[in-house]
């Protein structure tokens, strides 16, 4: 399977009349200049009318020039990609089966619009769904009505948990088949390591290290990353796999205006300085940052909780976000999501509808200024609560 990102391109007259039908605006956010028809794509996600075809998903842009795509080792992926969390996840995230027509249409939808980087997990899925988030996307590939260019373009990131009985590489490289097989595919674009053991079972660690190499060795993955690692953690593995010859090219980790606290910058700042891209998942923190919700209108399940002692101190940095995104002439989740990629992150929002689909690729073909990048973090600052880091995160 191939892994170059594909971005067909539009007519020169359909361009133009997109641009059009989107208004103007200035800047490096605005439809003027060279790229004006291109950066103006998507001011506000469609209204959906009717159900998408699965045959003839729309094309929305193009979203993103060429030279925008993002390289991840030897990849080259979109600027933006999708996380796949919900699909599977009934306790949180409240999937069920009935669900899997939308999904697809969202990945339809996604891949006509250039983006080629989808992150799942083995464990993405409860009790007799684990797995399910890389079946589905496993058969969304097969059944995807597009070209062969655009299909061999896709980049599946897949995270293997470190259970506490995977003690071997040969466990691990056991796993990374397992997933290829679910798949359906030959080869996994990006392997990563989805938690450090390093805080509770340090000697399993070394294990599990070994089996990234072990799996990239064989050919299993073309490039191997990690996921809830601090900066030095994330120093010391990259040694290690330095010395056995194989690049680290990727870290994973809780990233958002709602995540930027001294330990995310100095992980940023260690990937930058060693060439790893760093990928953010939550962009939205949960949902926090999408605007749809407040602290008497809380989203179901188990989230509510955290929403309800969250929420309450986020007003400045809300606020923030809401006159910027009227200023663009966008949406409060694309503003947030649009700040990870200005700070030079690959986002991964989470989607389980077509609408949410629409609106994430709204976050794409523009960027945020310096000084609207400056007010997001002032205000930041000024909420007192951040979100919950993740309970495997390492130092």
């Amino acid at each position: 399977m191939a892994h170059a990102a594909s971005s067909a391109a539009a007519s020169p007259a359909a361009a133009a009349s997109f641009g059009r039908r989107n208004g103007g605006g200035s800047g490096r956010g605005g439809s003027k200049g060279r790229a004006g028809w291109c950066r103006a794509s998507s001011l506000e996600p469609p209204k959906r009318s009717s159900p998408i075809s699965l045959q003839f998903p729309p094309r929305i842009g193009p979203l993103f020039w060429p030279w925008e795509k993002v390289k991840i080792g030897s990849l080259t992926v979109s600027p933006m990609g999708f996380g796949t969390w919900a699909w599977g996840n009934q306790l949180l995230w409240g999937y069920q089966e009935e669900m899997d027509r939308e999904l697809q249409e969202i990945f339809n939808l996604a891949v006509r619009n250039g983006v080629n980087l989808f992150d799942t997990a083995d464990s993405y899925g409860t009790g007799r769904l684990n797995g399910q988030s890389e079946r589905l996307l496993g058969k969304f590939i097969r059944e995807f009505p597009g070209s062969k260019a655009e299909r061999d373009s896709i980049v599946i990131a897949t995270k293997f948990a470190a259970y506490p009985w995977r003690l071997t590489s040969g466990q691990f490289v056991k796993a990374c088949k397992s997933s290829l097989e679910r798949l359906e595919i030959e080869q996994i674009g990006i392997g990563q390591l989805h938690w450090s053991t390093a805080n509770y079972a340090p000697l399993q660690e070394l294990a599990l290290w070994d089996g990234l190499v072990a799996m990239y060795e064989k050919g299993l993955v073309r490039a191997v990353g990690v996921s809830n690692y601090g900066a030095n953690q994330l120093v010391k593995i990259y040694g290690y796999l330095k010395s056995r010859g194989v690049p680290l090219c990727s870290a994973q980790v809780q990233f958002s205006l709602l995540s930027m606290g001294k330990d995310q910058l100095e992980l940023k700042a260690v990937c930058d300085s060693l060439g790893i891209r760093l990928i953010s998942y939550s962009p939205l923190g949960l949902g926090m940052l999408s605007g749809k919700y407040t602290a008497s209108k809380l989203p179901p399940g188990p989230r509510a909780l955290l929403f309800r002692q969250i929420l309450p101190g986020l007003d400045p940095l809300l606020s923030s976000l809401r006159r910027v995104a009227d200023r663009r002439r966008k949406t409060v989740s694309q503003v947030a999501i649009n700040w990870c990629i200005c700070k030079g992150t690959v986002p991964i929002p989470g989607v389980k509808t077509v609408r949410q689909a629409e609106e994430n690729l709204g976050a794409l073909g523009w960027r945020l200024t310096p000084d609207e990048i400056l007010e997001l973090e002032s205000a930041a600052d000024d909420s007192p609560r951040q979100m919950i880091q993740n309970i495997f995160q390492t130092r």
